[in-house]
C-alpha cells in the first residue's frame, strides 16, 4: 500500500507540470475549478457526486491525501478537488497506456471513442482538447480530429442525465470534472496554423518562451497561471486560498450551458489575448512583457471561475 501511495504521489508531481505535454491548467488550476464548482452544488448534487466518486478506484488514495482533522464536509470537497485532476494523473500511471498516434495525442480507430468505464485503461490524451485551427497567413486549415473535448463533454454529460450504471457515471463524471476545466483554457481550444506549422502548433506547445520566471512553452505558461505546487496534496490549502480570491463569474455567462459556446469563447480568447504581441509569427522564442503577463493572469482567473460555475450548473441540472 505504501509503495502504491508513493507511486501516486510521483504521478501527481508529473501531473503538476514537470512533464512537457499539454495538461490544460495544471493540478492547481483544475483543483481550483473544482473548488469553485463544489461551493455551488446543491445539497442533493453534493451527496450524489460524493457517492459516485467512491466508485473511482483512486478514491481511497484521495482520502488518504486530505487532512485527517478536516470535517467530513471538507473531506468530501477535497476529494472532489483531487478527482478533478485524475485525467492528468493517469498520464503518468503505468497501469494505463497511450493509444492512438502522435504520442497518444491523435485518436485512431474504435478504441479512441469507447466509453466503457474504469475497465478502460487507455489514457485518451486527445479527450483533453479540441484543436480548432486558425491561420494568419492563409495556410490551409487541417480537419479537427474526433473524438475531442467537445464531443466527449457532450457524450459524458448525456450519460450523467441517463439511466446508465453508476460505475459508468462515476467514470464519466470524473472526466467531466477535468474536461470542463480544460476547455476554458484557451490553448485547449485552438491551434495556430502557418506555413512553418501546417498541422498547427499543438495548442501553443511548439511556441517557445525565453524570459525570467517563464516556462519554456507557451502552453505550459498558460497552464500555470493561477499557481503551481509540487503535489496535489501540497496544493490543497493554497488552491482553496487562491480560489476564494477569484472574481465571481458573471451570472449570464455562467448560465451558458452549451459546451460549443464555451469552446468558441476560448478559441476567440486565444486569438484576442494569447496570440498577441509579443507572441507574433513563428515559434519563438518570445520574451513576455509585463502587459502580456497581466492580461494573461486576469483572463486565466476569469476563465477558471467561469469553468467552476458552469461545471456546477451542469452537475446540478443533469446528474441523475
Amino acid at each position: 500500500m505504501i509503495k502504491r501511495i508513493l507511486m501516486v504521489l510521483l504521478t501527481l508531481v508529473l501531473a503538476g507540470g514537470l512533464c512537457t505535454t499539454a495538461y490544460g491548467w495544471d493540478t492547481f488550476g483544475h483543483m481550483a475549478v473544482a473548488y469553485v464548482a463544489y461551493q455551488q452544488l446543491t445539497p442533493a448534487a453534493k451527496a450524489r457526486v460524493n457517492e459516485l466518486l467512491k466508485l473511482n478506484p483512486r478514491h481511497d488514495e484521495w482520502v488518504s491525501l486530505v487532512p485527517a482533522t478536516a470535517s467530513q464536509a471538507d473531506k468530501d470537497m477535497m476529494v472532489f478537488m483531487l478527482a478533478a485532476q485524475w485525467a492528468d494523473e493517469i498520464k503518468g500511471d503505468t497501469t494505463y497506456s497511450d493509444d492512438g498516434t502522435n504520442g497518444g495525442n491523435t485518436p485512431d480507430g474504435p478504441p479512441s471513442s469507447q466509453n466503457t468505464g474504469f475497465s478502460d485503461l487507455l489514457r485518451h490524451k486527445y479527450f483533453h482538447f479540441v484543436d480548432t485551427p486558425f491561420s494568419n497567413d492563409g495556410t490551409t486549415l487541417p480537419a479537427i480530429p474526433i473524438p475531442n473535448a467537445q464531443e466527449r463533454i457532450a457524450l459524458f454529460r448525456g450519460v450523467l442525465a441517463s439511466t446508465s450504471d453508476d460505475k459508468l457515471k462515476s467514470y464519466d463524471l470524473t472526466w467531466l470534472l477535468h474536461l470542463v476545466g480544460d476547455v476554458h483554457q484557451p490553448l485547449h481550444c485552438t491551434t495556430r496554423v502557418s506555413s512553418t506549422d501546417p498541422n498547427g502548433d499543438n495548442g501553443g506547445n511548439k511556441v517557445k518562451l525565453n524570459c525570467t520566471g517563464c516556462t519554456r512553452e507557451l502552453h505550459s505558461y498558460w497552464d500555470d497561471l493561477l499557481g503551481s505546487a509540487a503535489t496535489a496534496q501540497a496544493a490543497l490549502k493554497p488552491v482553496i486560498r487562491a480560489a476564494k480570491r477569484l472574481p465571481a463569474a458573471d451570472a449570464t455567462d455562467a448560465a451558458k450551458s452549451d459546451e460549443k459556446d464555451w469552446i468558441a469563447e476560448s478559441f476567440q480568447e486565444a486569438k484576442d489575448t494569447v496570440y498577441q504581441t509579443p507572441i507574433v509569427a513563428g515559434d519563438g522564442p518570445f520574451v513576455l512583457t509585463t502587459a502580456y503577463k497581466n492580461a494573461a493572469k486576469a483572463l486565466a482567473k476569469k476563465r477558471i471561475a467561469l469553468a467552476g460555475a458552469r461545471l456546477a450548473n451542469l452537475i446540478n441540472t443533469e446528474l441523475k
